[in-house]
């Protein structure tokens, strides 16, 4: 295992580079944080060295094994060494709260234990953001841009971190380039976002962090009341646009701005049952708030529900209002869609659309073949054919992640929590989806969970991130036999 522990002294070296960003915040801002920022960045700076050195000579391809190890390895490092800023600057932070924070931001999930951040230096603020939005895209999928420019070959690395069931496709020749080409589309977009939200009324501070958590679909803000801070239909439009957007396959963005065609878009199974999802599921919640009561006009009614809706069922976790407040049919249809909401390629969590739709083609296939048992159906999704294989893993994972969520919210409840506290905060937290129901919902945090049941929670967000397989091939005992 050399060559993973050579690489992981390389990322470790490679992620100091990102404390850049809250130093400069800091020196601007002067808020008086730049000294912790810069000993995180020495501190990993220094251990990633010393990895690197040790292990330098062995140098050779990650076989897939290794890949696998190398990518959960690289999220557990990065989330601890991201909680050095955090617990130096926050007063009486605990270390299981802190690496709680770290990995939620990491893995894009947008949950937070930390009550008052608005009054949070600006730095930390903006540390807790970086880390959403270099989760969003990967960590890993950065790496492979650059390691191969070290001798370190990426393939592995980038099946091993992009969601999905087809890992195989490529969008240009090399991987280097594709990785190179997403992390192009990602940046134009938060800048987009940012420069929008800035003139919608943000302040830089802001406007630069919510970008960050839009694109990364993170959910993280700078304060306590979330997108409710700012009361302000216009911000909530623009998020709701870039969360859309990043719900999609960054793969067709990259098509369509490479051709300059929007019907990509079009061609684009995922977008095709997203999209018109997201709209008739918002109208019917819409009017079952206002036949009940809950807001005097439909236009309220709509406004609070498709902000909340888009925010949750990307699994972003942004929040304009207590939706816990609502009748109860209401956040958790939101939440069940955290599920279903994002496509394959995107940043955001859940079982991924495509693997929905594969699941609905499989059943009604199956049905087809017992009225017609002759006969040879064959599955497709969008004109292209989805081979056995797919399918089988489609099938493996959909077992996997509702036995990971049924056993989990067991543990959860056996520790003492109500059944909607446990089940949604499960559910949350393996879709990357951020706030829950009842006790960790949009008006608390997951502050209010014991150390062990955050470390539960913990777990699930890299279940979640890894999409189930990565993280359990490693924990299973045939991987670590010869």
């Amino acid at each position: 295992m050399l060559p993973v522990a050579r690489v992981l002294g390389l990322l470790l070296m490679l992620f100091s580079l990102t404390y850049t960003l809250p130093i400069a915040c800091s020196l601007i801002t002067a808020d008086g944080e730049h000294w912790d920022f810069v000993a995180a960045m020495v501190i990993n700076l220094v251990l990633g060295g010393a990895l690197w050195f040790l292990t330098r000579h062995a140098k050779r391809d990650i076989k897939p094994r290794e890949g696998f190890l190398l990518v959960t390895l690289s999220w557990v490092l990065m989330g601890l060494s991201a909680t050095i800023p955090l617990m130096i600057t926050i007063d009486g932070l605990s270390f299981t709260d802190a690496m709680f924070e770290t990995i939620s931001g990491l893995t894009t999930t947008g949950s937070t234990t930390l009550t008052g951040l608005d009054r949070l230096p600006p730095s930390t603020n903006l540390w807790r953001h970086e880390l959403t939005w270099l989760g969003g895209m990967g960590i890993i999928v950065l790496a492979v841009a650059i390691l191969p420019l070290l001798g370190v070959g990426g393939m592995q690395l980038y099946k091993a971190e992009t969601p999905g069931p087809m890992k195989d496709d490529k969008l240009t020749p090399r991987i280097t380039q594709t990785a190179k080409s997403l992390w192009t589309i990602y940046i134009a977009l938060t800048a987009l976002c940012a420069i929008c939200f800035r003139f919608a009324g943000m302040n830089w501070l802001d406007a630069i962090c919510h970008a960050f958590a839009a694109l990364s679909l993170g959910g993280f803000s700078t304060h306590d009341a979330s997108f409710g801070y700012f009361d302000s239909p216009l911000i909530e439009g623009i998020a709701i646009f870039f969360m859309l957007l990043a719900t999609l396959n960054f793969a067709t963005h990259f098509l369509a701005w490479r051709h300059a065609r929007l019907r990509y878009y079009w061609e684009d199974a995922e977008a095709k049952a997203i999209l018109p999802l997201f709209l008739i599921v918002a109208l019917l919640l819409s009017a079952f708030l206002w036949l009940h009561g809950q807001y005097e006009s439909f236009w309220t009614s709509l406004r609070h529900v498709s902000f909340n809706l888009v925010s949750l069922a990307t699994s972003s976790g942004f929040a304009s209002v207590d939706y816990n407040t609502w009748p109860l049919f209401v956040p958790l249809v939101m939440l069940l869609m955290s599920c279903v909401g994002a496509s394959s390629g995107s940043t955001g969590g859940g079982m991924k659309m495509i693997r929905v739709l594969i699941l609905f083609k499989q059943s009604g296939r199956e049905m087809f073949s017992l009225m017609h048992p002759n006969s040879i159906a064959v599955l497709k999704i969008g004109g292209k054919v989805i081979p056995p294989k797919v399918v089988m893993s489609v099938l493996g994972y959909a077992h996997l992640y509702l036995m990971s969520v049924l056993v989990l919210t067991l543990i959860m409840l056996a520790t003492g929590l109500d059944l909607l506290t446990a089940f949604s905060a499960v559910v949350a937290s393996v879709n990357n989806a951020g706030p829950g129901l009842s006790l960790v919902g949009p008006a608390g945090n997951y502050g209010v969970l014991n150390d062990f049941q955050t470390w539960v929670c913990t777990f699930a967000m890299l279940l979640g991130r890894l999409e189930v397989f990565t993280l359990f091939v490693v924990l299973t005992p045939s991987f670590w036999k010869d």
